[in-house]
């Protein structure tokens, strides 16, 4: 009723005709979806330059600072090595099992990392967000972003892990860079999914630890994937080994371990690279479109 009354009795123009004269705008108002995308790739600088700066921060209180960026899952796959590879015996089935558990945890710890972070991208940055106009999406991209940076400095340990260990370089090597293209996209649109759940259910970032280890436990990164194929029902060995996380990892071992290809990888490659694709393109648009549908909500409250 506000909108269709006379504001201006001189013009005789409502409140919405003299906005839409002086190209005024609802504050918070959310733009289509392909000018939010415009907006969006205006802002990539300020993205990059916002995760290194995140990047250089999150370990400056430390005396090893950014080393820890390796340190930890390097202290992770240790752990792990000890517990399933010297006291439950995973080494003896799976050939260069160091190699082969590195490898699951480098690669695991990247969209785990996003995950988590994914889920305070919001309600950690309320106060940029009240401050600044500017597409929240940013910010989920911004984590991502953080955490293939720190990656990034993970895989040249795990190269030297892999050739230690005594694998070949082959050409194989050069598919890792479109395997991380397709993750890093995959882990853009669940950091939007998370990142819009967490703006509103504020306890999820207590649940996710428990998500996150479950999603351990059934991407085979800590054992042979060849176990749910020997110990589980059929459809629930395929439904597995379509888990995305499992996908990205079975194809990083493909690419960088000929010791396990082709006996503990766990399909073929066309297929793990047909689902790397489909999980990259149905989280990619699916949490960018449901982020987007979120974006007057951000801040509010």
């Amino acid at each position: 009723m506000a909108n269709t009354a006379v504001a201006d009795p001189e013009s005789g123009l409502t409140r919405a005709q003299l906005a839409q004269r002086y190209g005024l705008r609802v504050a918070g108002e959310r733009p289509p979806l392909a000018e939010y995308a415009r907006r969006l790739w205006a802002y990539r600088h300020f993205m990059t330059a916002y995760s290194r700066a995140k990047v250089a921060s999150s370990f400056s209180n430390t005396q090893l600072g950014q080393l820890w960026q390796v340190l930890t899952p390097l202290t992770n796959a240790a752990v792990y090595y000890l517990i399933f590879g010297v006291i439950i015996s995973q080494n003896r089935h799976v050939p260069n099992f160091i190699a082969y558990l590195c490898t699951g945890v480098f690669i695991f710890t990247f969209t785990q990392s996003a995950a988590l972070q994914g889920t305070s991208a919001i309600t950690g940055n309320l106060g940029l967000i009240r401050a600044l106009q500017f597409p929240r999406a940013a910010l989920p991209i911004t984590v991502t972003l953080v955490q293939l940076q720190q990656l990034l400095m993970s895989m040249v340990v795990l190269a030297g892990i892999v050739l230690f260990t005594g694998e070949p370089i082959t050409f194989r090597w050069l598919l890792i860079a479109p395997m991380l293209v397709l993750q890093s996209i995959f882990n853009v649109g669940l950091t939007m999914i998370m990142a819009r759940i967490g703006s509103k259910v504020t306890d999820l970032k207590q649940v996710m630890p428990f998500v996150l280890r479950t999603w351990l436990y059934g991407s085979g990164v800590l054992y042979s994937v060849k176990l749910f194929e020997d110990r589980l029902p059929g459809w629930a060995a395929t439904a597995l080994e379509s888990n995305p996380i499992l996908v990205y990892i079975e194809l990083a071992r493909y690419a960088l371990l000929d010791s396990a290809y082709p006996a503990h990888i766990a399909s073929s490659p066309p297929r793990l690279w047909t689902l790397a694709v489909l999980w990259a393109v149905v989280f990619g648009v699916g949490g960018f479109v449901y982020f987007w549908r979120g974006e007057k909500e951000y801040g509010r409250g």
